[in-house]
Parts: structure tokens; C-alpha cells; sequence
């Protein structure tokens, strides 16, 4: 009997999108003969494990990034924590190259986590921002961002190479990286055909203490909302809740299959401009409502693009009313891009091929 091969997959504990677009990879790696072993920190590494309890989970050193209240210190406090953040990278790098000894690994699949390489192993870098936008200080951060990239033997972004594409200037660079491919938008969601149960679907995620802000907001809100409402805390707890309160069910978070389930529900989604949302969101072809996170200038550009693009409405979180809902019906919404990679080409460079 053949072993099969090991592959570290190692998502950022930022939200959870990093750790859910690594889900159908995580899946398809198992299809395709190989072993993941799953490793990351927080509530990244519980959600997979959740999703994963027969594969190996390893935890990493968090990055220790924390969001500012107020918008406006925002920048100043991620500057602070940097080189908070940079010992963490370099303690990680370290872990890694023992895990790859104790466990046997043969290739890594790193979503935005810096540290997860090691220069004698296949490492792939997963991530939609080649360009890391932080306003005048954007030429710095995609500059910074691009040296780590370089190290790896292969940059995959999750969108297509062409237009129209669902990331814009953030997954797409002027300059030339030799390592780069386009894998297309990966999402964990699948399309079916589904009664409709609920006028509005709200999905909640991304780091502290925003999440929550959010979350008090929108309960407050949603009082004057007159139809049938689900609400995902994005909160990961060992066991499910379900509360009824009115007309809104809420829960603190779903596993890949009920959240599924409940997006073909939903008449329409109100949630973060995250890219893996905005990905999930174009492969069920939904109608849309972005508020994104305060400070966060991907999330911003995302939703200012796809308004733009005529396909999404947004607000801020400080003037967001319930009422700008009906804005939805008057753009177009999300739509699938197929993209061309196959699995097993990409899995090749784990075979030496």
C-alpha cells in the first residue's frame, strides 16, 4: 500500500475566509490521493477541525493583529503591532521546519500565513492581494508582501488572469511574477435549487472587536425589518446554537452544509466585502448588501468596485440603515467566473512533476 503524501494547509486567522476557501482544497486534496494536515490558530483552526475531525490539526502562533475601535487609529495601531507580528512570522518559520521533520510533510499550502515555508519543501502561497492596499502607504505594503511571495515555489490567486474578474487591482500586479498563477474563484458552496425560506440572510466574520460592533448594531436594526431573517454570528463555539427571537433565527455559526443550505434560502445576503464572501456570493449568483469592515481598505475598494460595477450596493457600517436593503433590487448582483486551473495540475508540483 502506497503512503500518501503529506500537505500542510495553512490558512491566516483573520476572519474566517482564509480557513473556509481552504476547505474545497483541503477536499480536493483528499480526493486526489494526498494526506492534509491542517494548521493554523483561533477560530480559523476550530472551524476546520470542526469540518475535518479525522485529519491531523496542528496550532500555529497567532499573528496577534488587532483592529482599532475607532476608524480613524486603525492604520496607527496595525503599524504598532508589526513587529509584533514579524517575531511571530519568523517564530512560525521555525515550527514549521520542525513539523515537516516530525510529521513527514511534502508540500505546503500557505493562505497568507508568512511564516508557513520552508525552502526545501513545495510551498505554495495562496492569496487574492498581490497589491495590499493601505492608502499612501500602499507602494510600501505590496512591495513588502511581494518579497515574502517571491519565496515560493508557486503564488496562487483565486481569480481569473483576464476581465472582467471578481478581485481587480488587488490580485492583479504590472509587475512580473515568475511564480504566479491564476486558479480561478474557489469556493466551499454549491448552487441548488431550494424553496425560498428567508427574505434576508446576514452573515457575520472578520476580527475583533468589529465582529461584534456590528452584530450589536444590526440586532438593533433588524427590529424594523418586516420579514423572515437568518443571522450567523460567525462566532465558533463547541456546540451549535439556535435562538428565536421575532422573526429572526439566529445562530452562532454553520458547518459547510448548512450554510449552504441556507445561502439557496435566502432571497439576499447582507455580509463583509471579504473577498472569499464576494467569491461565495458570485458562485450561488446572489443578490447582495456590503457593509465593509471600518478601516479595512480591501474590503472598502471591493465594495466600492463591484457598486461601481453596478453589481453590489454598500453602506458604512456608521450609516448603514435597513432600509438601503432595497437598494439590491436595482443591481444586478454576483455572477460565477469559471476558471481554467485543474486540481490535478496544480497538485503536481507536489509529485515532483
Amino acid at each position: 500500500m502506497l503512503t500518501k503524501k503529506k500537505i500542510l494547509v495553512a490558512p491566516l486567522n483573520w476572519g474566517l475566509g482564509h480557513a473556509t476557501r481552504c476547505i474545497p482544497i483541503i477536499e480536493a486534496l483528499e480526493n486526489h490521493g494526498f494526506e492534509p494536515i491542517i494548521a493554523s490558530d483561533g477560530a480559523a483552526l476550530e472551524l476546520l477541525k470542526k469540518e475535518f475531525p479525522h485529519l491531523t490539526a496542528l496550532e500555529l502562533p497567532p499573528y496577534y493583529i488587532e483592529y482599532a475601535k475607532n476608524n480613524l487609529f486603525y492604520k496607527l495601531k496595525l503599524l504598532w503591532q508589526m513587529p509584533k507580528m514579524f517575531r511571530a512570522i519568523h517564530n512560525e518559520g521555525r515550527i514549521v521546519t520542525a513539523l515537516i521533520a516530525e510529521h513527514g510533510i511534502s508540500g505546503i499550502i500557505s493562505d497568507n500565513r508568512l511564516g508557513v515555508y520552508c525552502r526545501n519543501t513545495p510551498s505554495v502561497f495562496i492569496t487574492h492581494q498581490l497589491n495590499v492596499l493601505t492608502g499612501n502607504t500602499t507602494h510600501i505594503t505590496s512591495a513588502i508582501h511581494k518579497m515574502f511571495i517571491k519565496r515560493y515555489r508557486e503564488c496562487w490567486v483565486p481569480d481569473v488572469a483576464s476581465s472582467p474578474n471578481l478581485s481587480g487591482k488587488l490580485g492583479h500586479t504590472d509587475e512580473e511574477l515568475q511564480n504566479l498563477k491564476y486558479i480561478g474563484p474557489i469556493s466551499r458552496l454549491h448552487k441548488s435549487v431550494a424553496e425560498k425560506k428567508y427574505d434576508l440572510m446576514v452573515l457575520l466574520s472578520g476580527p475583533e472587536p468589529q465582529r461584534t460592533l456590528l452584530e450589536e448594531k444590526l440586532e438593533k436594526d433588524l427590529l424594523n425589518y418586516k420579514g423572515r431573517v437568518i443571522f450567523i454570528r460567525g462566532v465558533i463555539e463547541p456546540e451549535e446554537q439556535i435562538i428565536k427571537k421575532g422573526g429572526i433565527t439566529f445562530y452562532n455559526f454553520m458547518n459547510t452544509t448548512a450554510l449552504a443550505q441556507a445561502f439557496n434560502e435566502s432571497e439576499m445576503v447582507l455580509c463583509r466585502s471579504g473577498y472569499t464572501n464576494v467569491m461565495d456570493l458570485a458562485k450561488l449568483g446572489k443578490k447582495a448588501f456590503f457593509i465593509p469592515t471600518p478601516g479595512q481598505y480591501e474590503q472598502e475598494y471591493l465594495a466600492k468596485k463591484l457598486k461601481k460595477s453596478g453589481l453590489v450596493p454598500y453602506a458604512t457600517q456608521a450609516k448603514f440603515k435597513i432600509a438601503d436593503l432595497q437598494k439590491a433590487d436595482l443591481y444586478k448582483g454576483l455572477k460565477d467566473i469559471n476558471g481554467n486551473s485543474k486540481w490535478k495540475d496544480l497538485f503536481s508540483l507536489f509529485e515532483g512533476k
